[in-house]
């Protein structure tokens, strides 16, 4: 499938601010599963960039605005192909996840911070899990099934900066929380586990040529002899209709925009992404 996207977002001050420093994680990552023909990102004002790789794999534009501005754009538009095949069967048996080809390479996705630390009685039902599941595999589907069938997506349920225990003790969260959930649950099972932003098509079925309304996207991945993605909010593996921007351990790590000004107060802020099938 061959996707184009356009992620604008835009900031409105009152009054003047007069220094930004920003963050962009906004450029689709290139693997054998996913090619990016094109990529461009403009922004306004005209700022200073830098472009790097962060430690996570990311591309990253950093740039600075140090001209008085009362509004700030931010868009990305990327052409991207998916090809993605299914992933072999998990085949890693409990007593493999101790070795240290597992725990020590994948340490950074085993930690519990509070974000996504799971509270007391999601633990006591992830034991009961454990208990129950043959395999690790066989323990990383239950959890994600457990977490669709448990928490219910409701925009704005939560903040950005919220911790799974939250969305878990309402009940009701977005694709973040969901993710950080069951990150949170897998980590306590001693599954590696990482948080993966991107965008998807929200069609079952797109029509080329056709420009939809999309957003910002979340999913996680856990490790078992691979990296097997999986979509809380949908129930599903990523598909054609995914587009990988960045994996870390969390949504700090993988922020699309992220930085600080100086001056006057954010007056408004929206976000606005169109996905269309090219092909």
């Amino acid at each position: 499938m061959q996707l184009r996207i356009v992620h604008t977002t835009g900031y409105e001050y009152d009054g003047k601010a007069v220094t930004s420093y920003n963050e962009a994680r906004l450029t689709p990552q290139t693997s054998p599963e996913q090619i990016v023909a094109h990529t461009r990102l403009d922004i306004t004002p005209t700022p200073w960039t830098h472009t790097y790789r962060d430690y996570w794999g990311a591309q990253v534009t950093s740039f600075e605005v140090l001209d008085p501005h009362d509004a700030l754009t931010v868009q990305a538009q990327a052409t991207v192909h998916t090809n993605r095949s299914p992933l072999p069967p998990p085949t890693l048996a409990w007593e493999d996840l101790a070795a240290p080809d597992v725990a020590d390479v994948h340490t950074e996705f085993l930690m519990l911070p509070d974000l996504v630390a799971p509270p007391a009685d999601l633990v006591a039902r992830l034991d009961t899990i454990r208990a129950e599941s043959a395999t690790p595999g066989d323990a990383a589907t239950a959890v994600c099934a457990l977490v669709h069938a448990e928490v219910e997506y409701i925009r704005g349920a939560t903040e950005v900066t919220s911790r799974a225990a939250e969305a878990w003790e309402q009940r009701g969260g977005v694709c973040q929380d969901m993710a950080h959930l069951a990150i949170g649950g897998l980590r306590h099972l001693g599954i590696p586990a990482r948080y993966v932003s991107g965008y998807l098509h929200p069609s079952a079925e797109p029509e080329v040529g056709v420009t939809v309304a999309g957003e910002s996207h979340a999913w996680i991945e856990w490790w078992d002899a691979g990296w097997h993605a999986f979509d809380l909010t949908n129930a599903q593996p990523i598909s054609d209709r995914h587009v990988v921007i960045a994996a870390g351990r969390d949504y700090g790590d993988v922020r699309p925009l992220s930085g600080i000004f100086a001056g006057a107060r954010t007056s408004r802020m929206f976000v606005q992404v169109e996905v269309t099938r090219l092909a």
